[in-house]
């Protein structure tokens, strides 16, 4: 991982690397690297750390003085090997003639690493990219053709891979393959691209073409020849690209994680407007080949935040349709006896729709012939390919890497569908549906209110920067959102932050609560208030600074209090995901934290 770009045209080769590379850092990165066919041999250049030093080496080197007309780059976040200038793609063999980029993990790395040595290759890093570019470099010498030399190559790996692969003999293409990655291909005139996601081509190039699995594209200056890794020309439709350049541009934001969060009632309103209408759920762009009566059990699987959404719908979803929902981690889901069958629904939620766990365990959920539904932001992912059920989010790019925007159009998705799905099994009254339908879309409204209110939520944040740790707790529908909080706050403002039921404080937790340890409760209304408050009194009475966010504020306990305006309790996470995701920004953002580009995360995970 994380971000591949190539170019073959008569623009300055460098700069069009940087500018899609610049593109693609939002996907998280740690080295960064490009190489250069200069027709006469192939030049690297790397660098640790961010672009900017990449820059400074290409400066240094005066890039701008060498004669190329094609180059391949790579942001790196690492996997096999630290982050470092020898790790860093591109990598070269012995010979210098062939060099690749690559995302994924090549899993038999060191077998292949072992059998090249005993044949006297000699390793420079710990990747595992670079037994690919040697044993490539190997089959070159015995064919002299670079397509043959990669297709004779690829059956030798077991992984995922996107490679991106030049040699300098062949100056007049590059070969892309992918498998279980993402690469895209985009068509200029008298010039072509290669790269691992559109953001790297807007403002470049009008139409695309996906690569799909076990498919190598020859990429000339004008020319894309598409085959199967067997030889066989495959007929690819181009398509146009409908994202606008601005969507990766900040827009005055000082971050791109604000801007985000302060689109959310904007993408609600569109979601809702799409799917709610004259009090009737609409499809709209969603295409759902559900067989509702034969359901008799869910399984949701997803990673990280998308998790955290797949608890909020087990807990709204289970009141609906009284029916199971069991909610797994894609990691641990693909390594553990799973009861499916074909009365099971299975739905894999995934904003880049590339995430790598979760595509397996969607891969498995069809060995039992379950019904696969996907929920994704990407319709163009790899992830669309294993369902017969496919909910667009519809949230735009979403650049930062803490997911703000995905997180709510992921919730808003789980509500609508939780409506038609209650509506079909005939477990919701009229009066019932009408009443929620219409909270649904006062929601935004409400959302607007919370994002007024930003410099209050900002003053507590300065306060929080002086703790070390920070506890969530809550009850009921927002136990999902605690968890979500504490998920925001860690990962951004590198804050020790833990979520608990707040039932479960007291047995274990409350042994780490001082005046040192302050805990966020999150309120919503009904039977749970209560109790929570009892919660909070118990934090309080060990010293702990309490901070409570929620409906109207229900006692003088709270050190802090963040207000919410009300709404029914099963509908209150799409209300108090706002408050925190703020908490969060504006608590990184005092800290000087690199809020969009988080150290050792990626926007995308794409290797299990």
């Amino acid at each position: 991982m994380c971000g591949i770009v190539g170019y073959i045209g008569n623009n300055a080769v460098a700069e069009e690397l940087l500018s899609g590379l610049k593109s693609l850092e939002y996907r998280g990165y740690d080295s960064s690297g490009i190489a250069l066919n200069d027709n006469r041999k192939i030049i690297v250049f790397k660098a640790s750390g961010k672009l900017s030093n990449l820059n400074a080496v290409l400066h240094e080197k005066n890039v701008e003085d060498y004669s190329s007309f094609m180059g391949i780059g790579h942001i790196r976040w690492a996997t096999h090997g630290a982050p470092s200038i020898e790790n860093a793609h591109p990598h070269l063999s012995n010979d210098g003639n062939l060099v690749l980029v690559h995302n994924g993990i090549i899993e038999n790395y060191k077998e292949l690493r072992q059998k090249l040595q005993n044949q006297g290759v000699v390793f420079h890093s710990q990747t595992d990219t670079e037994a690919a570019v040697h044993l490539f470099a190997e089959e070159y010498k015995k064919c002299g053709s670079l397509e043959q030399a990669v297709r004779n190559g690829l059956p030798q790996l077991k992984g995922a891979f996107a490679f991106v692969i030049m040699h300098h003999a062949e100056s007049d293409k590059i070969i892309a393959v992918r498998k279980n990655a993402p690469l895209i291909i985009g068509c200029g005139k008298n010039e072509n691209y290669v790269a691992s996601d559109i953001p790297a081509l807007l403002g470049k190039v009008n139409h695309i073409i996906h690569l799909d699995d076990d498919e190598m594209a020859v990429v000339k200056k004008n020319e894309v020849i598409v085959k199967y890794i067997n030889g066989q020309v495959v007929q690819k439709e181009m398509e146009k690209v409908d994202m606008a350049a601005d969507v990766i541009s900040k827009n005055g934001y000082a971050h791109f994680m604000l801007k985000e969060i302060c689109e959310q009632p904007a993408i609600l309103r569109r979601v809702i407007q799409s799917h709610v209408q004259n009090q009737t759920i609409y499809l709209d762009d969603a295409k759902i080949n559900v067989d509702f009566d034969k359901v008799k059990k869910i399984v949701i699987v997803a990673c990280g935040t998308s998790l955290h959404a797949a608890l909020v719908a087990k807990k709204v979803w289970e009141e609906w349709l009284k029916l199971p929902v069991q909610v797994e981690a894609a990691s641990e889901f693909i390594y553990q006896t799973n009861l499916l069958d074909e009365n099971s629904l299975v739905i894999g939620v995934s904003q880049s729709g590339e995430t790598a766990d979760t595509i397996t365990a969607l891969k498995l959920a069809k060995k039992y012939q379950s019904q696969i539904m996907v929920l994704t932001n990407r319709v163009d992912s790899s992830i669309v390919r294993y369902a017969s059920s496919i909910v667009p989010l519809n949230a735009g790019v979403e650049i930062s890497v803490a997911a703000t925007k995905s997180y709510m159009a992921q919730l808003v998705a789980f509500y609508w569908f939780g409506l038609l799905f209650a509506q079909k099994l005939n477990k919701i009254s009229e009066l019932d549906w009408q009443q929620k339908l219409q909270i649904l879309i006062q929601l935004p409204e409400k959302i607007e209110e919370i994002l007024s209110h930003q410099n209050d939520i900002e003053s507590i944040a300065q306060r929080l920067t002086r703790y070390s740790a920070v506890v969530f707790m809550a009850r009921g529908f927002n136990l999902p959102t605690a968890y979500e909080a504490a998920l925001k706050l860690k990962e951004i403002s590198y804050i020790n932050a833990n979520a608990y039921p707040a039932g479960e404080l007291k047995h274990g937790p409350i042994a780490l609560l001082d005046k040192n340890m302050p805990v966020l409760a999150l309120f919503e209304q009904g039977q749970n208030a209560p109790k929570l408050l009892s919660n909070c009194e118990e934090a309080k009475a060990r010293q702990a600074p309490v901070i409570g966010i929620g409906g109207e504020k229900c006692s003088d306990i709270f050190n802090e209090y963040i207000e919410t305006p009300e709404v029914d309790a099963c509908f209150s996470p799409l209300l108090l995901c706002v408050p925190v995701q703020l908490l969060a920004y504006f608590t990184a953002k005092a800290l000087n934290r690199e809020i969009d580009q988080p150290r050792n995360l990626a926007k995308s995970v794409t290797v299990e």
